[in-house]
């Protein structure tokens, strides 16, 4: 029973994370508590297995960021730590230890080892690496256990239960912030005209929906509104959408949970992408309608179109720059845009890098805002 109320603190902040990250320290304290760690850190990178860029850390310990960490180990230990390199051919989701992740030498020589790992509590640590969105990874440490030096099956079985939540996190955090609504209320998201956004009451009608997603449900291709409830075009994405939905409304025998999936469209050759994800109720609502979860359809195949020219002569790239840049934010996907190119996906990462650091920014979601705002303001 408590391991069950822990997780159910766990996915509650975590839903409120999911719209506003700055509530993350929060939730990074019940993964400690609920796993018994002395604290946990998350990466996610982008780019080539050989040669990933970080776009993301979070080193926390009981829910305190430790940014002097996080600095000391991107500028001085990730560049040497033997592990890297290890991690990142993980197969999903398999938990490591991080003495399986050094040779016996390395344990007596690496300063990564012996130090840094060490003063961040992660010298009896697991590791796992989980697919993330668009090709990229996302990599958790979970630090030492507090209760001594074994990990317990118990323990073991919460990470597992953990993990593809956090999975699910960091998909409907990379999905608002390209639509610009970094941290947003279930209500102003209603607002946001890049994203479909959808309210759902506690029997899975549809509340409330904002104009992206009015239009979606009138054209129907794929989905579509009725009697009040979502429906799919296909038999078998109505089974797979009912399933997602049931899962993130609210229940008294379990706890709901996000989830996502892809939606076939018959017009188009990408299809939406759909995160349901409970919301937090009122207490007590006395029996009031209200929403309950929350369903952003994401097009990915929907971008303004902008001429490469104007990107070129704007931010100041070159033709080849600017038109990776282009093909980037109207949707296609890096190994798309190397098989229209003719070029590598190692080349095309190249020229993405080139990019970053003649604009100043960090990855794909910066250059992606940045090249539609070149589009609004043409």
């Amino acid at each position: 029973m408590a391991d069950q109320n822990a997780f159910e603190r766990f996915v509650l902040s975590l839903h409120d994370s999911m719209l506003d990250d700055t509530n993350w320290p929060v939730t990074s304290a019940l993964i400690d508590e609920a796993c018994g760690l002395t604290g946990n850190t998350m990466m996610v990178g982008e780019g080539p297995k050989d040669g990933r860029r970080v776009q993301f850390v979070g080193l926390y310990q009981r829910g305190e960021r430790r940014h002097d960490l996080e600095r000391e180990y991107l500028t001085t230990y990730h560049p040497i730590d033997e592990r890297v390199p290890r991690i990142r051919q993980l197969p999903d989701s398999r938990l490591v230890h991080v003495n399986d992740q050094y040779t016996p030498e390395e344990l007596k020589t690496s300063p990564v080892y012996n130090d840094a790992l060490l003063r961040a509590g992660h010298q009896n640590s697991l590791a796992v690496r989980m697919d993330g969105p668009d090709g990229s990874d996302i990599a958790m440490n979970l630090g030492d256990p507090v209760a001594g030096s074994d990990w317990g099956s118990p323990q073991l079985k919460m990470i597992a239960r953990i993990l593809p939540q956090i999975r699910q996190f960091v998909r409907v955090r990379q999905a608002l912030v390209r639509t610009e609504a970094r941290n947003a209320t279930a209500t102003s998201l209603l607002e946001n005209t890049r994203v479909g956004i959808v309210h759902l009451d506690r029997h899975g009608k549809i509340l409330e929906v904002n104009d992206r997603a009015r239009s979606i449900l009138r054209r129907a291709d794929g989905l579509s509104d009725r009697d009040g409830a979502l429906r799919a075009s296909t038999p078998a994405d109505q089974i797979r959408l009912e399933r997602l939905l049931a899962q993130a409304l609210p229940t008294s025998a379990t706890i709901p949970l996000s989830g996502s999936m892809l939606l076939r469209r018959s017009s188009a050759s990408h299809p939406f992408a759909v995160h349901a994800k409970p919301v937090r109720a009122p207490q007590p609502d006395y029996g009031a309608r209200h929403v309950v979860a929350l369903v952003l359809v994401v097009e990915p195949g929907r971008r303004q179109r902008v001429a490469p020219d104007l990107v070129a002569t704007t931010l100041g790239l070159t033709p080849r720059e600017s038109q990776v840049a282009v093909w980037l934010a109207e949707g296609k996907s890096v190994r798309e845009i190397a098989e229209v190119a003719g070029l590598t996906t190692n080349a095309v990462h190249w020229h993405l890098k080139q990019i970053y650091q003649k604009k100043s920014i960090s990855g794909q979601v910066d250059l992606v805002r940045l090249v539609l705002s070149v589009a609004e303001v043409a």
